[in-house]
């Protein structure tokens, strides 16, 4: 599952959020902008995808495009995971819900974790730390969930208050929700954010794969 994650989502646990077709699945465009194969190897879940979208984001190992479609931009990333970690729940983090997306969004266009749209807070817990001013500074929560494993995502902190460990912090209360489903938390970063990828090792995340976040456009017709 950990080497197909989001086709492992799409077809379990949140295939309430999906859109499908054979064999290829997507997010709800105002979900996520992943889409998956079950076999990326397989011509025909090419073909499957392009009668859902003509654009799609991939995570997993080096994906070769076929049937049409050609590679818009590739990121190397790395896949960790907290088999043995444990998780810190933090008074000062409040829960976040859709009345907080503007607030969200604004934190995400400064911060800028990743892809984050609408909807993203349908797709699980969401945790944030605020200042002195009600202002949300910082945030984490979950995203892809598939049997056993739940993703730790868009772990971010407003520019202003980075170093004062509120990252951390989130990481360990959002993990601590997971654990206690008992479920086992991962995430995904990308490869040069050393950082990130220092901080996750102390928290107990070990390194499970090179990934790659790769963008798809369909250009057959």
């Amino acid at each position: 599952m950990l080497n197909n994650p989001v086709w492992a989502a799409l077809t379990g646990p949140q295939a309430c959020f999906a859109e499908a077709a054979g064999n290829a699945a997507r997010y709800q465009p105002e979900i996520a902008p992943f889409a998956a194969l079950s076999d990326p190897a397989d011509p025909a879940a090419w073909r499957d995808l392009a009668t859902i979208t003509d654009y799609a984001v991939l995570t997993g190992p080096p994906i070769t495009p076929l049937s049409g479609w050609e590679t818009d931009r590739v990121t190397p990333g790395v896949q960790m995971i907290g088999q043995s970690m444990s998780g810190v729940e933090d008074p000062d983090a409040v829960p976040l819900t859709e009345k907080d997306v503007p607030e969200i969004l604004d934190l995400v266009a400064r911060a800028e974790p990743g892809p984050f749209l609408k909807r993203t807070i349908d797709l699980g817990r969401y945790l944030g730390i605020r200042d002195a001013d009600g202002r949300l500074i910082a945030m984490a929560g979950e995203r892809f969930r598939m049997p056993g494993w739940t993703e730790v995502s868009a772990v971010c902190t407003d520019p202003e208050h980075r170093g004062k460990g509120l990252g951390a912090r989130l990481t360990l209360a959002v993990a601590a929700g997971i654990l206690a489903r008992g479920e086992l938390p991962f995430l995904h970063a990308v490869h040069d954010n050393e950082n990130a990828i220092r901080l996750y090792g102390r928290l107990g995340f070990t390194h499970s794969a090179d990934v790659i976040f790769a963008s798809y456009r369909y250009s057959a017709h």
